[in-house]
């Protein structure tokens, strides 16, 4: 495929494999003094590091998953085909992106980016070919997915009032349900959290976020209503339901659950090998 790299003139047209041709090569080993290679840094600068030393590095840094990763990645997008006009359309923001106006623009970003030509055309419909992979794949999963973890997607608005004692907390309790002070009076007096800086209210959450009991709690508690105090942890918890907010499966949640479904694929993928 001839791709332009100007932008503001669409009937120029390169032939990448002329591009090919200006990228710096790295020289052989053999024309290398030792003195330039005495380093782990100067030999991956070099392309002279042995390929036992790359992944004892990836190995000591924690990133030999994340090139697992890429390699499970590459297999699996090798089928995946994209229209010309996605093609097209991934080139031109990756053009916009980089201000790169012009067939010298797109050499000088290569030459400064040490980037061979293969590189810069797998980094561009990389992202492209993923996209695909991820519709493709887990799309059609998504329905059932989401009745899944819709009690963990909803979200709560709440107000908390946390503290140690629980003959304390039973008697702000009634005090509240009496209506003798306000939720926020007895937050800012008595609530040991930082709900106390701001009137005990909190969110809204999802229901995935607080502490599990609290999430049961809160799920059963209709808006406005308050609970008696809860024993969670260290604490003793009173909290009331301000709002009650229902997942909705729109397009960006969607998109949200597709990524989660294929980041535990991968992850499972990964824990396989």
């Amino acid at each position: 495929m001839k791709i332009s790299a100007n932008l503001r003139d669409p009937s120029i047209v390169t032939d990448l494999s002329i591009v090919r041709a200006t990228v710096p090569t790295v020289p052989p080993l053999e024309n290398r003094s030792d003195g330039e290679l005495d380093t782990p840094l100067k030999r991956l600068c070099k392309n002279a590091m042995s390929g036992e030393e790359a992944i004892a590095l990836l190995q000591k840094f924690w990133m030999l998953p994340q090139l697992q990763r890429e390699l499970i990645l590459d297999a699996e997008l090798a089928d995946v085909s994209c229209s010309q006009e996605e093609v097209l359309g991934a080139y031109k923001a990756f053009y916009q992106k980089y201000q790169i106006n012009s067939d010298e623009d797109r050499t000088t970003w290569l030459e400064r980016n040490k980037c061979t030509l293969e590189q810069f055309e797998h980094s561009i419909l990389r992202p492209l070919k993923l996209d695909r992979f991820k519709q493709q794949t887990f799309a059609s999963k998504v329905d059932s997915y989401f009745l899944q973890r819709k009690n963990q997607l909803d979200r709560a608005l709440y107000s908390l009032l946390r503290v140690k004692d629980a003959h304390l907390a039973q008697e702000l309790f009634f005090r509240i349900q009496d209506k003798e002070a306000t939720f926020a009076e007895l937050v800012k007096q008595y609530s040991g959290g930082q709900e106390a800086e701001n009137g005990g209210t909190i969110g809204p959450h999802e229901l995935s976020i607080p502490h599990p009991m609290l999430a049961q709690k809160l799920s059963s508690l209709k808006p406005g209503q308050l609970s008696p105090p809860l024993a969670i942890a260290d604490w003793f918890v009173i909290v009331k339901l301000e709002k009650y907010l229902p997942a909705q499966l729109d397009k960006t949640m969607r998109l949200r659950l597709i990524d989660e479904l294929y980041d535990r694929w991968i992850q499972d993928k990964i824990s396989q090998l």
